[in-house]
């Protein structure tokens, strides 16, 4: 074997990288990516910065502006970006903050007391990956500009990244502020795509979210979004005084009834921790002082919502406040359980915490004078002493709460929900355990009512949900054995809108449904675990099939959503009309409504062919034959079949709700309303 040479491995071997060439050297380290999210990173940094001036109680109004070159822009009514000399860098204050890394207002000093940026690299990162980055501050009277290109300042001579670029320090003073004008920054860049992954584009949508969830927190702030990159510019505001509680108002899911009103905890509290003083000597035991928003409510549901915020910085794997937030929840509320006579049996379990978040939505906002956050998108917060600070405030209020002479009876409502939550839960596993595909030993484990098919492959399988024991027998003989199961109920299932998940797994009907589909239910369904890769629900053309459908859908929506959401829920369309011609070649058409079978008709008799009279009308699937089932509703070749939606979902939602609600008013009013669209002559008495 050859003997290689040593590589010579010296000092000129070592990089040194100046300023911001460590941001385009290595950008994911400070935006956390270079794709979609890495381009929104961008947005968020300025308008982080923007907001700070909001919390300090300085700016009133943040603007964003998405131009249709692509660049952003961001203008705030705060002090504006100090423009004066630092003597320590000889820099002004604008340009050692966004070309400087590790520089800025919120180390300490006077600037801020809590704020979003703690590392200052945020804007000089974006200065660092961008084209064209121009920044105007009105401060002290003046009006100050400066445009920097990938970090560099300097002057641009005409408008847009491609123009001529002269390299220049210092700022520009163009103009004296009007009488009655207001200070601020304003901020617009062009970011560089040679940075990002090819495709790479700035998510509108989450830019809408970030200004809407800003906007709760800093009640006092109003958010703008222009958009300008659509053929028709759109401009949207956000200002929401009530803060956190309309935050909770806003993320609950739609048609999620509450079981509590909104229960809001504010309060401060102090912890220490190590931190480095003005000269950067790290001191043991520093005190802090957190505050602490917390904002819940339980709903009807078994979804759950849990928004964490510091410093109005989202962080979306939650951190230490919300590790305190649910201890506070297990201490106080398995406590307060146990102590309330007569809610869980002998020997029965406490609920875990899966149990008590189950239907709640709520956020959780702590202002912490310098935070931790386990990287420089800051996902997720881990300054340590926070968990105890949000744990006592929560844990007191909760104790209160429950033993308060006004709120007594609504803790109770909760304290129960969590109960059934549990005990739910502890169904459902068992379900889940039993329920498995079928096979030569676990046959038994289905309904005896199910007929089964024969493939153990989930793509191409389909079960129908059959309405009567009638329709069963002639689907059975119509159906293909090979891929297609049926479920046989009986008439019309509970009406889940009104029950409790206990109630609908101790109904047969549903619970039968819930088992054969083997996922679970709930919050505990797993898509992945479907027996069956299509539900087909095939009720009768009548109006008594359309109240057995929405009430399905219903039921579907409510526990066993994904189905839904993922495309794999239909509906048959069986005919109610069968058309047929007299003669020795004989045309039958099926139709789907008296005026479709009327037009078709004459259409028909206008052609000169005889129609056999009276027209046969299905008055259930159970009159077809074979053949007509196969063709008109089960082959997948020929039938008419609607996929189900969430839209679907919600419109049986609201039917059942309008007419099989609590509510009378509405129902009296529609009733009343729709009287005149009645048929009298139709009408048998």
């Amino acid at each position: 074997m050859t003997a290689q040479p040593d590589i010579l491995y010296g000092a000129d071997d070592l990089t040194h990288l100046e300023g911001l060439d460590a941001v385009r050297k290595r950008p994911g380290m400070y935006i956390g990516s270079t794709d979609s999210r890495g381009v929104n990173h961008l947005a968020n940094e300025i308008i982080d910065n923007a907001t700070d001036e909001g919390v300090a109680g300085h700016a009133t109004a943040v603007t964003v502006t998405l131009h249709a070159d692509g660049s952003v822009q961001v203008d705030d009514d705060g002090r504006g970006i100090p423009t004066d000399i630092n003597a320590k860098s000889g820099l002004n204050g604008v340009e050692l903050v966004l070309t400087r890394l590790h520089a800025g207002g919120k180390f300490g000093g006077s600037g801020y007391k809590t704020s979003g940026g703690l590392h200052g690299v945020g804007a000089s990162a974006v200065n660092a990956l961008s084209l064209r980055f121009d920044v105007t501050v009105k401060r002290d009277g003046k009006v100050h500009e400066i445009s920097f290109q990938r970090g560099v300042p300097g002057e641009f001579a005409g408008p847009g990244p491609s123009s001529r670029f002269h390299p220049v320090g210092g700022l520009r003073v163009v103009r004296r502020m009007k009488r009655g004008e207001r200070p601020g920054t304003s901020i617009r860049y062009w970011y560089d795509a040679r940075y990002f992954e090819t495709g790479a584009r700035l998510d509108v949508d989450a830019v809408r979210t970030k200004l809407r969830n800003t906007a709760f927190l800093v009640p006092g702030v109003a958010y703008t979004l222009r958009d300008e990159t659509q053929p028709e510019p759109a401009t949207e505001t956000y200002h929401h005084p009530n803060g956190l509680t309309e935050m909770v108002e806003f993320l609950t899911p739609p048609g999620d009834k509450p079981v509590s009103g909104i229960l809001m905890v504010t309060g401060e509290g102090t912890y220490r921790e190590n931190a480095a003083d003005a000269n950067g000597v790290m001191q043991a035991n520093v005190e802090r002082v957190a505050q602490v928003e917390v904002a819940f409510r339980w709903g009807t549901g078994y979804d759950r919502s849990i928004e964490c915020f510091t410093n109005t910085i989202r962080n979306v794997h939650g951190g230490t406040h919300r590790k305190g937030f649910e201890r506070a929840l297990v201490r106080a509320l398995t406590e307060a359980i146990r102590n309330v006579r007569g809610l869980l049996k002998p020997k029965e379990d406490a609920p875990v915490l899966d149990d008590l978040l189950e239907g709640m939505t709520a956020v959780i906002h702590v202002r912490v004078p310098e935070p931790q956050f386990t990287s420089q998108t800051k996902d997720e917060l881990s300054t340590a002493g926070i968990t105890r600070v949000v744990q006592a405030l929560v844990e007191t209020y909760i104790k209160e709460w429950v033993d308060g002479r006004r709120t007594k009876n609504e803790a109770r409502t909760v304290l129960q929900k969590i109960v059934d939550a549990a005990r739910v839960r502890l169904t459902q596993k068992q379900q889940k355990d039993a329920a498995r595909r079928k096979t030569a030993l676990e046959g038994a484990s289905m309904p005896p009512k199910l007929v089964d098919c024969r493939s153990t492959g989930i793509g191409r399988s389909e079960l129908y949900i059959v309405e009567g024991d009638s329709a069963l027998g002639t689907a059975r003989m119509a159906r293909s054995s090979e891929y297609q199961a049926l479920l046989p109920i009986r008439g019309k299932i509970l009406n889940v809108q009104k029950a409790s998940l206990q109630q609908v797994l101790d109904n047969a009907e549903c619970s039968a449904i819930v088992q054969v589909l083997g996922a679970g239910s709930g919050r505990t369904f797993d898509i992945d675990g479907m027996r069956y890769g299509r539900v087909m629900i095939m009720a009768d053309a009548d109006v008594d099939g359309s109240h057995i459908r929405t009430l399905l859908i219903t039921l579907f929506a409510k526990y066993v959503r994904p189905v839904i959401e993922t495309g794999r829920l239909f509906a048959a369309m069986p005919p109610l009309h069968k058309v047929t011609t007299k003669g020795r070649s004989p045309e039958t058409v099926y139709t789907y409504t008296q005026q479709e079978m009327e037009s078709t008709v004459a259409r028909l008799e206008k052609a000169g062919k005889s129609v056999n009279k009276p027209v046969l009308r299905f008055k259930g699937l159970g009159e077809m034959d074979a053949d007509e089932l196969w063709e008109t509703t089960m082959n997948p070749a020929t039938r008419s079949v609607r996929r189900i939606t969430m839209d679907d979902a919600r419109a049986a939602d609201d039917a059942l709700e309008l007419l099989m609600g609590e509510k009378v008013e509405p129902r009296r009013a529609w009733l009343v309303e729709s009287a005149s669209r009645v048929d009298q002559e139709a009408i048998d008495v």
